[in-house]
This record gives structure tokens, C-alpha cells and sequence, in this order.
């Protein structure tokens, strides 16, 4: 796809290493295939599988039938609380073209979803709440386009000496030739070194012969099958009909607007307030009584912040490193009601509710007229833990 080679070196790379795949779009991830049986390429080191990849020719676009697997949530814990196909799993069809467009279309009995994107928007229709969400993309800057026309596919030396740096941070496997729906591929694994959390890797697979990510699938620490997965077959590349991507949602669909990303300078969208930042300064600005010790479970706090102003205004704290972080909110009112139904805990008395997942925890509570939202890469444990020694 044309948007593999306009991306710069680093983040092309970390798109095919890693599961910033998944945040680039859906369309840019071409779905996750399924693995098959069949030929397969031969042995090359991963930096010259990526370069020879990257220099094939891109398809006009894909269109796929895929499975998306998430067995992120406990049994039962949202059954009835949150109806959508992106939270139980579901099937569909992936449509994508080569100039940043595409659609998601997830059907399952808990509610279908449908995802569109281009490159100014992207939106997310919830049939069972027959709610659109919408948000704006980030503009590209000029800077960007300018290095849009000048810059190619990296050279190997560049792509091994951006894949050692990479190094420090995560491991990486070699490139394992693999077949994957039918395609001669390549498979990387990568897991973080430290500041982990509950992450154990991610893994991707890819078209020997052509820009085309083919599976992608994230694992939770001492896991040996992914926590979530798409999975495609029938992967058809090719120029894909302007019926197929541009899908409106219902007339009387609730629209919420998410607003956009960044302003248009590229800087980040803080509305009209102001963020506070250090503890002394978050403490005098808020309109409630801050917790926020300077340590919570042994993780000192990295940052504080108040988000907003007047009774909205939000305390935001983080203690730890990476993705073992835990992240603390703080606000006046009640706690969020997404999150009021789920299962109850007690902590020390104050009854919490908690969203346990392979790969994290969320607690959110109210104490003292104060509401709570704690969350992070950990156990159960650790996360009402580190709840109780707020207080």
C-alpha cells in the first residue's frame, strides 16, 4: 500500500514491528491472516526481509473476510453491560485502498460495528447503541508531504541500524519464513525487555513479496495464544470500488463527536483550559482535595497534571515507567457509569467496581465526594493494592 512508503524510516518500521500496527488504522494492517500450510520463502535476516517487502509492488487496495478474536475481558463480566463486536469478538469483511480509505465491517450477536476511515476522519458506528463516534485525523504536515516525495524504501544498513537501536528496548526474533493464507511470509515476535506490565509480545507477519502486513496478534505475559487477533481469509488484492469504502451510518444515528487529534499546527488539542502541572500547583487549582501521594505501591510518581478547569477539572497522576505504569484520576462527581457496572470489590470498606483483564486492571470509585478511576498493565491485586493506599 502507497502509505508504506510515505511514512519516515522509524515510523514505517515500528508500523511492520510492532502493534503500533493497530493504532495506524485497520486499513493499514490489511487484517490478520490466518495461518495455512504451503510454500514458504527463504531464510533472510529480518532487516533484509523488511527492505525487500517494502520495495514490492504496493496493491490498489485489499479486501478481505476476517475473524477478530478478543478475549481480552473475563467471561460474563460485560455480557449486558456492553453490547459491541469489538468487545466479545466478531466476523466481517475489511475493504482498504492505497490512498488511506477503508472500511470495518463486524458482525456478531452482541452488535454489530462498523469502522470507516480516510485521511481527515475516522468513524465508529455501534448498532447496538445506534451511536456514531467520529474524530478527526491529524493533518500531515508540509514537512511530511516535502519528505513524501524525496524519500524511498530505507536501505538495509538503515533499516539494521534503526532495528539495533530498536534493540535496547524490546526483543525482537529473526525474520521466520512462514505461510500465511496461502502467502510466502515473514513472522517477527517482539516483547518488551522491561516496563512490560502484563504485555508479554506482539507478533506480525507479513507478504514476502509486497508492502502488505498479514497477521497481527498481541499476547499477555506467559500466554501461547494471542489475547487479541484478526484473522482473514480469502485476501483479495486489487482496486477495491469507491461503493466499498465510502458507507455512511444511519440518518438517525446519535452522533458524538470526538473532536480532533491535534490543532492544526500539530501540537496537542487542549481546548481552552490550561494543564496544571507539578503537585503543589495541581493541588492549589483543583476544586477538590488531590490524593496523589508521592509514591503508590513502591512506583514513585512520574507526572500530575489537572486537565480542565472550574468543578470539570481532572487530576491525572502517573507512577512507574513504560507499560507498567499505573495511571490515577482524580475528579469531583460520580464515578464513570461504564465502569459503575461492573463487578463490585471492596477496598477497606468503600465498595469499587473492577475490570479485570489479561492485560491490565481498571478500578474506579468514590470516596470522600472525590471519584477514582485507577488503571494499569497489572493483576487484580496489585491494582486494589495500590487503591487502598490512596486512602
Amino acid at each position: 500500500m502507497k502509505l508504506f512508503r510515505t511514512l519516515s524510516t522509524s515510523r514505517l518500521l515500528l508500523l511492520v514491528l510492532a502493534v503500533a500496527a493497530l493504532a495506524v488504522g485497520v486499513g493499514a494492517i490489511a487484517a490478520v491472516a490466518t495461518g495455512g500450510s504451503g510454500a514458504t520463502p527463504p531464510d533472510k535476516s529480518l532487516a533484509q526481509a523488511l527492505h525487500d517487502s517494502l520495495a514490492g509492488p504496493a496493491p490498489e487496495g485489499i479486501t478481505a473476510r476476517i475473524t477478530f478474536t478478543n478475549k481480552l475481558f473475563p467471561s460474563g463480566a460485560i455480557t449486558g453491560q456492553v453490547g459491541s463486536a469489538l468487545m466479545s469478538g466478531a466476523s466481517g469483511r475489511l475493504w482498504a485502498t492505497n490512498d488511506g480509505r477503508g472500511r470495518l465491517e463486524l458482525q456478531s450477536n452482541a452488535g454489530d460495528v462498523q469502522i470507516v476511515w480516510d485521511q481527515n476522519q475516522v468513524s465508529v458506528f455501534d448498532a447496538f447503541s445506534n451511536t456514531v463516534y467520529r474524530a478527526a485525523l491529524p493533518p500531515r504536515s508540509k514537512a511530511a508531504d516535502a519528505n513524501q516525495a524525496t524519500s524511498g524504501v530505507p536501505a538495509v544498513d538503515e533499516i539494521a541500524t534503526f532495528l539495533s537501536k530498536l534493540g535496547t528496548h524490546v526483543d525482537l526474533t529473526g525474520a521466520q519464513p512462514v505461510n500465511v493464507g496461502g502467502q510466502e511470509a515473514y513472522s517477527v515476535r517482539i516483547s518488551p525487555k522491561h516496563d512490560g506490565g502484563l504485555l508479554g509480545a506482539a507478533e506480525l507477519a507479513w507478504d514476502a513479496s509486497r508492502p502488505v502486513p498479514l497477521r497481527v496478534g498481541i499476547y499477555a505475559q506467559g500466554a501461547t495464544s494471542p489475547v487479541l487477533e484478526l484473522a482473514a481469509r480469502d485476501i483479495s488484492l486489487g482496486a477495491v470500488p469507491e461503493s466499498d469504502v465510502a458507507v455512511s451510518p444511519p440518518a438517525k444515528a446519535k452522533v458524538v463527536d470526538l473532536g480532533g487529534l491535534t490543532k492544526s499546527d500539530g501540537t496537542q488539542e487542549q481546548g481552552t483550559s490550561t494543564h496544571v502541572t507539578g503537585f503543589g500547583a495541581v493541588k492549589a487549582a483543583a476544586p477538590f482535595a488531590v490524593v496523589a501521594p508521592a509514591d503508590l505501591v513502591g512506583l514513585p510518581r512520574q507526572d500530575i497534571r489537572l486537565v480542565g478547569k472550574g468543578e470539570g477539572a481532572t487530576a491525572v497522576s502517573v507512577y512507574g515507567h513504560g507499560l507498567g505504569a499505573i495511571v490515577v484520576v482524580e475528579r469531583n462527581g460520580q464515578t464513570s457509569g461504564a465502569l459503575g457496572a461492573l463487578p463490585e470489590v471492596s477496598l477497606d470498606g468503600v465498595t469499587a467496581h473492577e475490570l479485570a483483564t489479561q492485560l491490565g486492571t481498571a478500578l474506579t470509585w468514590k470516596h470522600g465526594g472525590v471519584s477514582y478511576v485507577l488503571a494499569g498493565s497489572v493483576p487484580p491485586a496489585a491494582a486494589e493494592a495500590a487503591a487502598r493506599a490512596l486512602g
